[in-house]
């Protein structure tokens, strides 16, 4: 596809889909980006941004929900959707892992823009309260829930095992064909632990069952128990847990607790969108971060103060020329970003050795699996979603 990892293609320097000034007042009429569905908070931040827009630039935001991860990125690989609000599938796109290993996608150079980052939510195994845990490798044995069809739910679960220094092989899986089936099994008793955030509505129901519901908590002092969960999901970083149903239920007994998050939203494009219109829309959307908080509470991560610029997706050109004005982007984020660029090419070089031995179907992904983790290693760059 167009725009696979490959070293022919340019860092912001190809066509762009939309060309405007680098100005934030000279925003285009109408910018558009995929999202969750409609009664996602992903899409509800949409909503936020396009009133502000709106309101001050008279720039009108299309936002289109897709149903699943690939289905939020095709708009975007066709130039029919400017960028997409992602969530933890964007690192999966960019390591061509899970649905985005097979032929017709493999690894995709994306570039972040900015994020709802470092809010006060949190990402929770949501434990039933009767099981007696007291820490997360207490967990060893019990009933976890896999959701089917669902890998960045599944990898934020292998993440949270993790951290207690356990596998898949050291708990029992229960697979549910869905996240609310997954929910509804916690309360029914199937299973003991489902992947959630701290302010899904669901929770409220496993917190009223009869079983009750637990929060973890991973102690951000542990170094190497959060090496081990950044392992298996990179966009993990430790977070004081505020927000959320049922808080003083967690591991540490008060409330902020030592949690985990990543942004979400993730915004992300492909490099051939015109750096002056993701220069302005950043410049937009960062500048006006307390009016898009006021319009929506937990879209509170758009400020620069919230911003994580030392990430694990490179930066788009037009945004890293906002942040450089304003002072907030260093030589030491730029080192950060080549690197980060240079893993992208590894990718793209694997990605080549693959799609040129002309395999399908288990034997395309196996072989791609091989390769990839070699290439990797031989860079010395860590190897999640093995």
């Amino acid at each position: 596809m167009k725009r696979l990892l490959a070293a022919s293609i340019a860092v912001g320097m190809a066509a762009s889909v939309l060309s405007y000034s680098a100005s934030a007042a000279d925003l285009p009429k109408r910018v558009s980006w995929t999202a969750y569905g409609t009664t996602s908070s992903g899409y509800a931040n949409g909503v936020a941004i396009g009133n502000v827009l709106k309101k001050n630039y008279g720039t009108e935001v299309r936002l289109i929900p897709g149903k699943n991860d690939v289905s939020r990125m095709i708009p975007v690989l066709k130039g029919k959707a400017d960028l997409c609000a992602c969530g933890a599938a964007a690192i999966l796109l960019q390591e061509g892992v899970f649905d985005f290993a097979k032929p017709k996608w493999g690894p995709q150079r994306v570039f972040n823009i900015f994020n709802n980052a470092k809010g006060r939510n949190g990402v929770t195994m949501a434990l039933a309260g009767d099981i007696g845990v007291k820490s997360m490798s207490d967990l060893k044995g019990k009933r976890i829930a896999f959701v089917r069809g669902a890998p960045a739910l599944n990898a934020n679960m292998a993440a949270g095992l993790a951290f207690g220094g356990l596998t898949w092989n050291d708990v029992k899986r229960v697979d549910f064909p869905g996240w609310k089936q997954a929910v509804d099994g916690v309360i029914g008793g199937q299973a003991d632990a489902v992947i959630a955030s701290t302010n899904s509505p669901h929770i409220q129901r496993l917190a009223a069952s009869p079983r009750g519901q637990m929060h973890p908590a991973y102690p951000h002092g542990d170094k190497a128990a959060w090496e081990r969960a950044k392992a298996e999901m990179p966009i993990w970083n430790p977070r004081k847990v505020s927000v959320g149903i049922a808080l003083k239920d967690n591991m540490q007994g008060s409330t902020p607790y030592d949690g985990a998050g990543f942004p979400y939203p993730i915004y992300v494009t492909y490099g051939d969108r015109s750096e002056d219109f993701i220069y302005a829309l950043t410049k937009a959307v960062v500048s006006h971060h307390a009016e898009i908080t006021e319009a929506l509470k937990n879209a509170d991560g758009y400020g620069i103060d919230r911003q994580i610029l030392k990430w694990v997706m490179p930066y788009h050109p037009g945004s890293i020329k906002y942040y450089k004005e304003i002072g907030a982007w260093t030589a030491d984020h730029d080192a950060h970003n080549t690197a980060l660029l240079k893993r992208q090419d590894v990718l793209a070089a694997a990605w080549t050795k693959v799609k040129a031995l002309g395999l399908e179907g288990d034997a395309h992904l196996k072989k791609w699996a091989e390769i990839r983790a070699a290439s990797l290693e031989a860079a010395g760059m860590n190897v999640p979603f093995k």
